[in-house]
């Protein structure tokens, strides 16, 4: 069985966004790790067994108190496997312990407040493995490029998030963000399936194709956002997605790291377990 010993330098390290040019990335490649799919697919279903059992200890601690959590920010363009991450990774989970929210266009209620008030809404709950598919980046970048507000309002919002975040992590939750990119070619390739399945009908959205047509405004806004917030604190990990395989190992990868960075232990029994197991025999 393939080991962790597959990965050439840690994963956190590997994907950093420090320095990162987005127009440069290599959304083929898969930085740090050494082995082919095989052997990635195998370490996937290794290193998922590790995830849950971390998982399972923070929502155990959760249950017992414990008021910190996890956040994984999933941030990318249609197509870029963040639905895929969900099944596949939280998938391998218990989902009792995991609160999972989806941001797409702002409801008419969400209009009504800052943008940052259906995002506090959703925040994971102590024990918890938060997973946003999408979040409050898109008040920096689809509405960046779509001219939605004016550029002194989304301008001041960088400092804002960074603000938002470091308030976050003091709270207790640690906060993994992904930057997730495919190339356009490859996003071609999956609308393509989409329409050539009826059971993937109802993945495909006709405005994914006018969204390619602004891609050199997204490189923009992403270098922005990458640039202004990350942070040590909540820092950015930019992930090549062409290879589904890839970007799934990875981001279990990244959630193991977060997890064990907790250094959680399982709680202890707030009863006598010996007279507890002398009542057992008796009933």
């Amino acid at each position: 069985m393939a080991k962790a010993t597959s990965w050439s330098k840690p994963v956190t390290k590997a994907l950093r966004a420090d320095g990162v040019k987005v127009s440069d990335l290599n959304t083929s490649a898969t930085p740090g790790f050494k082995g082919d799919k095989k052997a990635g697919e195998a370490l996937l279903a290794e290193r998922a067994g590790v995830l849950s059992d971390l998982q399972e200890k923070l929502y155990a601690n959760g249950r017992s108190g414990d008021t910190r959590s996890v956040l994984l920010v999933l941030q990318g363009m249609d197509t870029a496997g963040k639905g895929g991450i969900v099944r596949h990774v939280i998938g391998s989970v218990d989902p009792q312990g995991v609160d999972h929210a989806a941001f797409g266009v702002p409801t008419p209620e969400e209009k009504k407040h800052h943008y940052l008030w259906r995002i506090r809404r959703k925040l994971p709950r102590g024990g918890q493995i938060g997973v946003f598919d999408r979040s409050h980046y898109e008040d920096v970048l689809v509405v960046r490029v779509h001219d939605l507000v004016p550029p002194d309002v989304w301008e001041k919002r960088y400092d804002e998030i960074n603000r938002f975040e470091r308030k976050l992590v003091d709270d207790g939750t640690v906060v993994v963000k992904v930057a997730m990119f495919v190339s356009l070619d490859e996003q071609k390739k999956r609308l393509q399936q989409r329409l050539d399945r009826a059971d993937k009908y109802w993945k495909f959205n006709p405005n994914d194709i006018d969204e390619r047509a602004f891609w050199p405004q997204y490189q923009e806004a992403y270098q922005a956002v990458l640039d202004r917030t990350n942070t040590d604190h909540a820092p950015w990990y930019v992930l090549p997605c062409d290879s589904k395989w890839y970007s799934r190992l990875a981001i279990t990868e990244l959630l193991i790291d977060a997890l064990q960075g907790l250094k959680l232990d399982w709680p202890e029994a707030n009863f006598d377990v010996d007279e507890q197991k002398k009542r057992l025999v008796r009933a």
